[in-house]
């Protein structure tokens, strides 16, 4: 069943040291101030998992929290490339960093396998596509019933899954509203589960149709970080801070910009400090 815990004390039990990590949440929802709290706890040695790597894992890896990353596209949405990604791939600073690269298909059908306790998953995709050649972990199966060749993935199943959703109720169950990527297979698939959450209420009242609900008993722990998504949004509740995606750019290509913004807006403090960064980011546009 979920625990409700402050943000340091939740990261600190659930996202440990050379884990295989998940933070997930598809265009807003992304689960910022549980990076930042990973960052500020030194973590080291992790395997990030994520659809669509983006300034989230940009910063957790320039910080030296990763030594490998397993992704489906990576870049700064509508900006550019992940620098600080970049780097550790290329010439190894902080530390070297191993990428394994799949589809979008491959990536959202190994957590649907993940999630359903199957060791890999199996479907169509990867026809004439070269990422096999360079990816062990592409390969083919035959269907014993029609004799077709289908691509086979390993499941995904992490030792920790972290996301951003709008609301937890008292019993911690949680809801998400709006754009919905992989966040409920993410948390089905692994061994420990946190949920950042914009609040709890006592009652979700009316759902959307499009609701996905987490039931408290696969949730191991729910932390409440109002604008814990921030610079992605969080529907109902923020926009989209474009300004500090455009800002990251600047920040992230130059190392020594790029340690001194982390020394300054991520080191400095406690899980106070990602809602300082926040409002500073929001009257400023620039995220400085």
């Amino acid at each position: 069943m979920a625990q409700f815990l402050d943000l340091a004390d939740a990261v600190e039990d659930i996202v440990r040291d050379g884990d295989t990590v998940a933070m997930e949440g598809f265009t807003h929802l992304i689960p910022h101030a549980a990076g930042h709290e990973t960052i500020r706890q030194g973590r080291k040695d992790l395997t990030l998992i994520r659809m669509t790597p983006d300034i989230v894992y940009d910063q957790m890896i320039g910080a030296g929290c990763a030594r490998k990353i397993v992704f489906s596209w990576g870049g700064n949405p509508g900006v550019g490339s992940l620098h600080r990604m970049r780097e550790a791939i290329e010439k190894g600073w902080p530390a070297p960093l191993e990428a394994e690269e799949h589809s979008h298909a491959a990536m959202a059908n190994a957590y649907e396998a993940g999630a359903a306790g199957l060791p890999c998953a199996v479907f169509r995709g990867y026809l004439g596509a070269d990422l096999a050649r360079v990816n062990p972990n592409i390969r083919s199966v035959t269907c014993p019933f029609t004799g077709e060749k289908l691509a086979a993935v390993p499941a995904i199943r992490p030792d920790a899954a972290v996301v951003h959703a709008q609301k937890a109720d008292r019993e911690g169950n949680v809801l998400i509203e709006g754009i919905v990527g992989v966040q409920k297979e993410a948390v089905l698939s692994a061994s420990r589960s946190l949920v950042t959450v914009e609040e709890v209420v006592d009652s979700f009242g009316p759902r959307s149709p499009n609701a996905v609900v987490l039931p408290s008993w696969a949730v191991s722990a729910i932390a409440v970080v109002p604008g814990g998504a921030h610079p992605s949004y969080a529907h109902g509740y923020y926009k989209r801070d474009n300004a500090f995606y455009k800002a990251w750019d600047a920040i992230s290509r130059d190392r020594d910009a790029f340690t001194a913004w982390i020394d300054e807006h991520v080191l400095k403090g406690g899980p106070e400090r990602f809602a300082q960064f926040v409002d500073a980011s929001m009257k400023e546009g620039a995220g400085a």
